[in-house]
Parts: structure tokens; sequence; C-alpha cells
């Protein structure tokens, strides 16, 4: 039986504008730029001034095909749009006034070859005995990651070159050129594991040290390699007692060994990548907050306020069409351009009305952040650091907290002690012996501070750390001192160890 039923639901629902700002509150500055390059590019009724002649001379076309199949809109009052639109003043919708001093926009670029072009350039030098050795050898060079190792094992390359180049190849085949490209620079390359490649470095060193002629290093060498031949699960557990014990040796040539296998690269792409890849390691800081005799000054990075402005050429068509409808001359295929247009000029708003709204939040966070945490900015004492939880900053600025989470998420502040993440900023609060809250940054300060000065011969065990702690005024449970220890990436008491 059908029935009809009168019911009443309250939804709440985002606008298309509140969407896309929070997608652009998330993003840090140095994305920022691409994401706007991109939104220049879908709509040509935005433009950067510096852009103006480029952007609307390879819009116009493409945009009026796009929308050629859309149907006639007659419900809509374009003239009404019109009227408030161009009464509204068009020049109104800039992001920002242009900044008077010249601005970098760019990040340094690095020109160089890739770590798989320094490779290739080495396999050249390589008198292989056959066309299929030098596809086996680049399908090993392609399944080498950016760290240095093979990805890959034995039977999965030659299924990848069967499948690739209908060439069956056998083990042996492909374990002789990966041999090669193992001796290749930097040392350790291809390797599988973390074992083979410290052995492989140490043999290389190994190789050199006997044609050098330095005999007493030649020994300490070959101990390492038996070390990691034979007992790589004693030493990546530091049982130094247990190998001593089953090589026979004493402390001091266990020493002299493990020193020689701790100067190894145990990513051995690492030092290519460090010197070459810089751009990707380069943090740009969306804060700067500098002390001026005692007053806190909070400036935000350009690049999170682009010159962005509706392109005068649309403008234009609107006061074209508008005169046509005076003229009465208007034909379908007017109406329906206009349509298409003030559509991406409403795109074009929104969109810098977003950048605009994301510039006043973040600037209102990290100023309200700045003051609740002006002790650190002008002393740059970790200890000095309050607690402080996302809710405090919501409540001070009238954000949400989910507001709050987006901006300190992936954003940083450059002071004068060096560039913080904004989340750093943010931790829950103890009491300490004396009755007073303090951050848990504070704690894990001072917890970082006995882990550096401890013997490292007989590191602190976390229940160790526990009671120093509680001496000095901080009481917490054993496993808090273990997940705070973890935080900082300091390993247990045994992986500390050192002869």
């Amino acid at each position: 039986m059908i029935r009809q039923q009168l019911s009443q639901k309250l939804l709440q629902k985002l606008s298309p504008q509140q969407i896309q700002l929070m997608k652009l509150l998330q993003i840090p500055t140095v994305s920022l730029e691409q994401r706007i390059k991109e939104e220049l590019e879908a709509n040509p009724a935005l433009e950067e001034p510096d852009d103006y002649s480029e952007s609307n001379a390879e819009s116009t076309q493409d945009e009026k095909e796009s929308e050629s199949d859309k149907d006639d809109n007659d419900d809509y009052d374009i003239d009404d749009y019109i009227s408030d639109y161009i009464e509204d003043d068009p020049v109104s919708y800039h992001s920002t006034e242009p900044a008077n001093e010249q601005r970098d926009k760019s990040l340094p670029a690095v020109v160089a070859n890739t770590f798989h072009d320094y490779l290739d350039q080495q396999l050249g030098m390589l008198n292989l005995d056959s066309e299929v050795h030098r596809i086996i050898a680049n399908q090993v060079i392609g399944s080498i990651d950016d760290t240095g190792y093979l990805r890959r094992e034995i039977p999965s390359l030659i299924d990848d070159i069967l499948f690739a180049y209908n060439i069956e190849v056998t083990p042996k085949q492909v374990t002789e050129v990966l041999s090669m490209i193992q001796r290749f620079d930097p040392p350790g390359v291809a390797a599988r594991d973390l074992r083979e490649t410290l052995m492989i470095q140490l043999q290389q060193r190994l190789h050199i040290a006997e044609e050098a002629g330095e005999t007493e290093l030649v020994p300490v060498l070959k101990l390492g390699i038996l070390i990691l031949a034979k007992h790589f699960e004693s030493f990546s557990k530091k049982h130094f007692s247990r190998l001593q014990r089953n090589l026979e040796i004493d402390e001091g040539m266990l020493k002299g060994a493990l020193d020689e296998i701790l100067k190894l690269n145990p990513k051995p792409a690492s030092g290519y990548t460090s010197q070459f890849d810089t751009q990707t390691q380069t943090i740009i800081p969306d804060f700067l907050v500098t002390n001026r005799d005692g007053i806190l000054d909070l400036t935000m990075d350009v690049r999170n306020a682009p010159d962005l402005r509706i392109n005068d050429q649309y403008v234009d068509m609107l006061r074209a069409y508008q005169h046509k409808k005076e003229q009465n001359t208007v034909q379908k295929e007017n109406k329906e351009a206009i349509i298409f247009i003030k559509q991406k000029i409403d795109s074009a708003k929104w969109f810098i009305d977003a950048i605009k709204q994301r510039q006043n939040t973040l600037k209102q966070t990290m100023y309200a952040i700045m003051q609740f945490q002006k002790e650190f900015f002008l002393t740059g004492d970790s200890t000095k650091l309050k607690p402080m939880i996302l809710r405090d900053i919501a409540e001070i600025t009238g954000l949400d907290i989910s507001t709050v989470s987006r901006v300190a998420s992936s954003k940083f502040v450059q002071t004068e002690f060096g560039t913080k993440r904004l989340k750093d900023f943010f931790s829950e609060s103890i009491v300490n012996t004396e009755g007073d809250e303090v951050s848990t940054q504070e704690v894990k300060s001072i917890l970082g501070e006995i882990i550096s000065g401890e013997s490292k011969r007989k590191p602190l065990s976390d229940e160790k750390l526990r009671q120093m702690l509680e001496k000095k005024g901080y009481s917490i449970a054993r496993r808090t001192v273990a997940k705070y220890r973890e935080q900082l990436n300091i390993p247990v008491a045994r992986l500390r160890k050192e002869l």
C-alpha cells in the first residue's frame, strides 16, 4: 500500500566555496602556487595581471566550443546578473593589492642528471657480451629505487623481461649482470637488503686496502665481512658479548670492526640525491615571526597573497551582451555564451574569495598561536611551551576545531630559532609534582637531554628514564616514557648501546 508521508529533516551542506576553502587550507604555501596555476589554466575568467594578454589569447576559442551544446536556460534572469555584477565594480575582485617590491615566485631549481642517469652513464662504459645482457642491465637499473636498492627479485626480473621483450633469460645471466652493476658507484648500489649493501661496500673497501698495502686495516675489514656474513642478527641486535664469544675476539677487535661497518652508508644513493635533489627538501615557511625589542611581529609569505583578478575581457563580454540586449539583437548563441561566461566568472569569484579567506584564516590562527606561545617565540626555549590543544586556538579565534587542524597540519613558521611546524606547538598537558600544568613538549625535551647524557656502554632502560624524570618532578608511567621516546625517534636501550 502506497502512503504519502510528510517528514522534516535538518541537513547541513557545504557550499562549493566552503569545500574549496577547506581544500586550500590544507595545502602549504609551496603547493599553493601549483593549485593557483591549475585554476588559471582551467578558468580563463581568472587571471594574474602579468599574464593578462597570454591568458586571454589562449582561452576564448576553446571556451566557446566547450559549451556549444548547453541547453538554453530561460528561467535565469541574466540582465539582473549583468547589472548587479557591473554595478558591484569588477575591479574589486582582486585577491590583494599588487606588491610594491619585486618578488620571486619561483622555487630554486636544480638542473642535474638523475641518479638513474648516472647509472646509465656507467652502464655505457661496460663491454657487455650481447644485446640480451644490455636488456637485462637496463631492466635491473630500472628496478633500483631512489635509495639505491634493487626492489625486484631475480624471478620477477626474468618475468618482466619475458613480458616486455619476449626474451627468455636464465637466473645465471641475471645474476652475472647484477654482479657487474653492484660494482657501480655509489658503493653498495643494486643490493637487495641492508646486509648485502654493507657486504658489497666492505668488500670494495677491502679490495682497495689490499691494493694500497694497508696491512693493519685488512684484518679489521675481513672481520667486519665475517660479522655481516655469519652473525648479522647478533650485529643488528647489538649482542656484543655474544659476538665476542662466538668469534673468540676481544672487545678492541670487535670495536674496530664495528667502527668500519658504521662508516658505511645504509642507503647507497642518499649521498647522490642529497647533492643534486635539493629542491624536494626545500621547506618554504608560511609565516615569519620576528622579535622587535620584545614585540613580536608576524608576516606571511607573499605567495599566500597572490594577485588574482577577473579577466577584463570577460567583463567586456558582459557589457557587449547588455548592449545587444538594449538594441534587441540578441541571438540564441549569445545567450548560451553569456551563461557560460557567467559560470566562469562566478567560479573565479569563488576562488578569489577562497584565497582571501584562506589568507585571513591562516593569519588569524598563526597570530593566536604566537600570542599563546609568546614566551617561546621570545626565548626559543622549548621548555617555555605551554600546553595547547586545538580547542584553545579555536576558542580564541572563533574558528572551528577542524579548521585550526587543517591550518596546523602542514604549515611552517620561521623564527629566530629555526623553522618549526605549527603542529609542534600543540601538546597535551601533565601535572608535575608541584601541581603545575606543564606541556608534554617540555617533558620530551628533558627526556631527550637525559638520553643524550647517558652512558652509551650502558644505556638507560625506560624504567630508569621514568625514575629520573620522577626525580625532576615529572611523574609519568613507563609506557608513557616509551611513547615519548618513540616520538623523539630514539630507539630502545639495547639499540643505543655502543662499545
